[in-house]
């Protein structure tokens, strides 16, 4: 899901979907986000870090001004209390969009970037 900048993250307080406001409104983007395609958790030894990768999500005629982060979470179980979240994409800015495809991709070195096509 997107958020806006009235978002703040807190790694020890937000723990479910239930804690994230702000969420963004706006054409071509439906409450709750997009399911994240392929999800993969892999161990890296030489750098001894997890890496998150998934396919990559796009919002096509999207208009927009505000998306600032995205909030992944596990939707499976039955309530937004018990959706732990997964992980915080912090965007560093306002990423505002008119009538365009709005993409949150996943670079194989576990890295999310935005573009606007």
């Amino acid at each position: 899901m997107l958020v806006s900048s009235s978002y703040t993250f807190d790694q020890d307080a937000h723990r479910y979907k239930s804690s994230i406001t702000g969420e963004i409104t706006g054409t071509g983007y439906t409450a709750g986000g997009l399911v994240l395609p392929t999800p993969s958790l892999a161990y890296d030894g030489p750098t001894n870090r997890l890496i998150f990768d998934g396919g990559d999500l796009s919002w096509t005629g999207a208009t927009w001004t505000n998306a600032r982060g995205a909030v992944l979470y596990d939707n499976t179980p039955a309530t937004d209390a018990a959706r732990p979240l997964i992980c915080y994409v912090d965007f560093g800015a306002d990423q505002p969009v008119t009538s365009s495809t709005f993409q949150l991709v996943w670079d194989p070195a576990g890295i999310a970037y935005v573009t606007v096509a």
